[in-house]
């Protein structure tokens, strides 16, 4: 069965109390290229700039967004199928989707792996604006933090398929555990992604309220 990319807003949110937030973005907004959150990314931390941590792609216009995606990004290929279902399903014209790089505060911050994705979706899908976020800090702290100060309408994380029996002997790994507190704790609709496993099509999302919904596109 085949779903539109609105149709699957609506059953997603239909238990979440998702509501689109819609603000102006313009093609030049950036001002916050790099952030130190080593204070759990709730103030205390300045912003200051970091030429290259930043970009937006996106084609000249000014445009009212009708909603922002965020996408938790890193090197692994769960982030990166992540990305992709949410460019295909989740926006449209005229929507904003933010790359977000959270990199430990004793790792060096490179904006490589997030210019690199933000090229990939903007090849992909150019009528929507893509701009690309480094931020060092606490994971969770840092991502929770952003939700909130950018507004975010929906958050997507990739899920890695793991074995149910090593899942059951030693609980779910530190990935899932943030995947998890991100959809019980963001302020907006949250949405774990897994790729099914090789042979067997499609995704299975999670949310706060349904859990492997299978989505076979």
């Amino acid at each position: 069965m085949q779903f539109s990319r609105n149709s699957i807003l609506r059953q997603l949110s239909r238990k979440e109390g998702w509501r689109s937030a819609s603000r102006r973005w313009t093609s030049g907004d950036s001002s916050t290229a790099f952030a130190d959150d080593t204070n759990g990314g709730c103030g205390g931390g300045g912003y200051s700039s970091m030429e290259g941590l930043y970009g937006v792609y996106s084609g000249g216009e000014t445009a009212e967004r009708s909603k922002r995606v965020m996408v938790v990004v890193d090197e692994t290929s769960s982030s990166k199928h992540a990305m992709m279902w949410a460019l295909t399903h989740l926006t449209n014209k005229g929507d904003l989707m933010t790359l977000l790089h959270v990199v430990s505060p004793h790792d060096e911050a490179s904006p490589s792996l997030v210019q690199s994705f933000g090229s990939l979706c903007k090849a992909c899908k150019p009528e929507v604006d893509v701009e690309a976020l480094v931020i060092q800090g606490p994971k969770l702290a840092t991502i929770l933090s952003q939700v909130k100060k950018l507004e975010v309408s929906v958050l997507v994380l990739g899920q890695k398929n793991s074995a149910p029996f090593i899942s059951c002997l030693c609980g779910p790994s530190r990935s899932e555990e943030l995947v998890n507190r991100c959809i019980n704790g963001a302020d907006c609709l949250t949405i774990g992604v897994r790729k099914q496993c090789k042979g067997v099509s499609g995704y299975l999302i999670n949310t706060r309220w349904q859990k492997n919904f299978w989505l076979l596109a």
